[in-house]
């Protein structure tokens, strides 16, 4: 029986889906219910606990195959856009409902209860959180629940960046996050997911994930814009060839380094670089 990777197959000793029935052991097996997040940002941990290691988030609009719910109010499933595994508050997701038209492009919006942006804001939505919009004017895109976000910094669902680098540069400063993908938090690899799928690139979300499905193997000495730089546990962003961007626990935000500064303190502490990957 080939092991699988329990980050992106949805098996527990006591649970597993019905799909991975004849692949992996697990006490029952169940078909799925189609869910979607309907809060700005949802905590994926790894255990049913708020204390427990927050492995990535899920945005607003995003799909979640969920296969348990807890009576404590927890619901292990899968995400649909990266197919990542794990537990999120079940308050965190709604029906499925119409399917998003657009999209936030920008890496950080505020909606409003009316037309008006004297008006309390409702929530914050980070880059990346998918909308249903029923209208919209000149000013404000509205949703079927009555959301007023400023039309400008939505992009239509299907809408891609040209340049993933640029996007990843409107995260500068950016607080570093284990597990996050937003502006309010972020990390190595959650960067690069974020910025590549804003250009249309379908992208795992760890970096080893990443390192092994994406791009093909170029070198630093050919260094160019774009191009990922990992190492073990890590993974930056080519800006050109003397400079990378990257989500990092030294300066603990998103910065701005050169290639040569990254490498050697990230070699001097016991880990060398392990692929360069182009886009």
């Amino acid at each position: 029986m080939v092991a699988l990777d329990p980050r992106t197959n949805p098996f527990r000793p006591e649970i597993a889906a019905k799909h991975l029935q004849g692949q992996v052991e697990a006490a029952r097996f169940v078909e799925g219910t189609r869910h979607r997040v309907i809060e700005a940002i949802a905590g994926v941990r790894r255990a049913p606990s708020h204390e427990a290691r927050l492995d990535t988030q899920a945005l607003l609009g995003e799909s979640v195959t969920v296969y348990e719910t807890s009576e404590e109010g927890w619901a292990w499933g899968q995400l649909e856009a990266d197919g990542y595994v794990g537990w999120l508050s079940a308050n965190a997701l709604g029906v499925a409902g119409a399917a998003p038209t657009h999209k936030v492009a920008v890496p950080r919006t505020l909606a409003f209860p009316g037309p008006d942006i004297k008006l309390p804001s409702v929530t914050a939505l980070p880059m990346g959180a998918a909308l249903s919009i029923a209208r919209q004017d000149e000013r404000f895109a509205v949703t079927a629940a009555g959301w007023h976000v400023p039309v400008v910094h939505l992009t239509p669902i299907k809408a891609r960046q040209p340049d993933f680098v640029a996007v990843a540069e409107q995260f500068l400063s950016a607080p570093y996050l284990w597990g996050g993908k937003s502006s309010l938090g972020i990390d190595c690899s959650g960067l690069v997911q974020v910025a590549l799928q804003a250009a249309g690139v379908p992208c795992p979300r760890d970096s080893d994930m990443q390192e092994l499905a994406l791009g093909t193997v170029s070198s630093l000495s050919q260094l160019r814009r774009g191009d990922l730089v990992f190492w073990k546990g890590h993974v930056a962003i080519a800006r050109d060839p003397e400079t990378l961007i990257h989500a990092n626990a030294h300066h603990m935000m998103v910065a701005i380094e050169t290639v040569a500064n990254a490498v050697a303190r990230i070699q001097a502490a016991g880990r060398p670089i392990t692929t360069v990957k182009r886009i």
